[in-house]
């Protein structure tokens, strides 16, 4: 049987954006380092930011 991890055990970050925290998920196991943003709205909202 495979060993279950618990969601309160996994890792979070805070966005730099809306300062929201975040947790890790399935899709990011093999990035997690370089995860900086929650979300795509506040990845292009970082780049329009640096435009004005």
């Amino acid at each position: 049987m495979a060993k279950r991890i618990l969601k309160e055990n996994l890792p979070q970050k805070n966005c730099p954006v809306c300062n929201r925290p975040f947790t890790w998920r399935k899709k990011w196991e093999k990035c997690w380092d370089e995860v900086k943003y929650c979300s795509d709205r506040c990845r292009n909202a970082k780049t329009s930011s640096a435009d004005r």
